[in-house]
């Protein structure tokens, strides 16, 4: 990995390309972030950097975190991530990362959490099919089928059930980068990216690119 930086989603739109072909992108305001720390191979056996995004008030920081930032000498940020670098040489503790740090055309890889649906069905959760809903088959629909068989008389693991379906951290990956704004610190990814609005997402250099 050579570069990374902490966004927000923003939402969903649609720009239009030279010949006029429509591209659905995912707006996310990515930076500017701060270098909270550095680790070196000779300290700590790897290479990262430490980057802190959105402003926070002191009453909602714990003693340890005001202590990590001061350390640092920089502003307070409320959303910390660690991203691996094959070298920090180029970064210095107090550094600004900003959404110029990727260029259009870029791949990336943006990782998120999805949104929470809570304890959800079988058919919601893994999209099996319904019952059927005539010929005396009921009198619920919703529900998966037969759970088993008579031997051995049991339900094996990893059966398909009803349970939490959301709120897990997924990676989209090979996202192409289709518009930058420096300006507003605004980076356009092509395609969905997990979470709702205004969730926190990192934006790393596509590992399969």
């Amino acid at each position: 990995m050579k570069k990374g930086i902490i966004g927000r989603k923003v939402g969903m739109t649609q720009i239009f390309d030279e010949i006029g072909n429509v591209i659905p992108v995912t707006v996310i305001e990515a930076g500017p972030c701060v270098v909270a720390q550095k680790k070196t191979s000779e300290n700590d056996g790897y290479d990262a950097i430490q980057l802190g995004f959105m402003e926070v008030k002191e009453k909602h920081m714990t003693k340890a975190e005001k202590g990590h930032f001061e350390k640092a000498g920089v502003a307070a940020k409320k959303h910390l991530k660690e991203f691996r670098l094959d070298d920090c040489s180029a970064y210095n503790v107090g550094d600004v990362v900003t959404a110029d740090t990727f260029a259009a055309g870029d791949k990336v890889d943006v990782t998120g959490m999805t949104k929470g649906r809570g304890y959800t069905g079988a058919i919601k959760r893994w999209n099996l099919h319904k019952l059927q809903a005539t010929h005396g088959v009921g009198p619920i629909h919703r529900q998966s089928g037969s759970m088993g068989v008579i031997d051995p008389a049991r339900i094996f693991k990893n059966k398909k059930m009803a349970g939490q379906y959301g709120n897990e951290q997924v990676t989209v990956q090979n996202l192409n980068v289709v518009k930058i704004d420096a300006e507003k610190n605004l980076i356009a990814v092509k395609g969905a990216i997990p979470g709702a609005k205004g969730g926190i997402v990192f934006i790393r250099d596509s590992v399969k690119a």
